[in-house]
């Protein structure tokens, strides 16, 4: 079960999910292979320069649950597996000092749990994968080991699905850049304007008309295709 988990999130990493849609299956799969209760996960992002650790995924469906949620680095289960990077096992999220959500899990009747990092080996962590059980769980090493595993997975799957979009904004604003330098060039020859004079002429109209300068210039190229013509 652990080797289907690892597959199906092997195929997501050369995938073009969405992030969103990457996550969730992340830990569909993972409670789905461990038979937990609830899976989560959680994700360090940057809040106003401070590092936080925010709710992003789970499978389940309890609103107590999938509210939004956010910590610091020093709080809680996931801020302390996260700022430590090791995993950590709670047998009795009540009785712990360190568990957060106390109420929470009451009401959802949660126990035991298991908080992994998800980290690339070599690379920091980016954020934190959660196992809970409605029943008292002893987490073998080897639980612990796989579920590490699929958490090291997912971690590369998530950084390949960030990579992805980076680079694709990357590829639409060089391209913009390329389709803007060559309605310049026409505006230059057509105006008989120095090159500064043209890109200024392409932004103050794309200031007047609340059109984005890609959207001048695509005008522009189609209005040289047609006088061509």
């Amino acid at each position: 079960m652990y080797i289907k988990a690892l597959t199906d999130i092997s195929r997501a990493i050369t995938s073009d999910l969405f992030l969103e849609d990457l996550l969730k299956l992340i830990v569909m799969v993972t409670a789905n292979v461990t038979g937990v209760d609830i899976c989560s996960l959680w994700l360090i992002e940057e809040v106003d320069g401070t590092p936080k650790i925010r709710l992003k995924a789970t499978q389940a469906i309890a609103p107590e649950y999938v509210k939004d949620r956010s910590l610091d680095l020093s709080e809680g289960v996931v801020g302390y597996v996260a700022s430590h990077s090791r995993p950590l096992i709670v047998k009795n999220v009540l009785k712990s000092k360190r568990f957060k959500e106390k109420n929470m899990a009451r009401k959802l009747g949660l126990i035991s749990m298991l908080s992994v990092p998800l980290q690339v080996k070599g690379e920091k962590v980016i954020g934190v994968l959660n196992c809970f059980t409605s029943e008292t769980r002893d987490f073998s090493e080897t639980d612990v080991n796989l579920i590490t595993a699929v958490s090291n997975q997912a971690a590369l799957a998530i950084l390949n699905a960030e990579l992805m979009v980076k680079t694709k904004v990357i590829q639409e604003e060089l391209e913009t850049r390329k389709i803007i330098e060559r309605a310049k060039e026409i505006i230059m020859h057509r105006r008989r304007m120095k090159g500064d004079e043209a890109y200024r002429w392409i932004q103050k109209k794309s200031m007047d008309s609340r059109k984005s300068m890609r959207q001048i210039a695509d005008a522009i190229l189609i209005s040289e295709e047609v006088y061509q013509q």
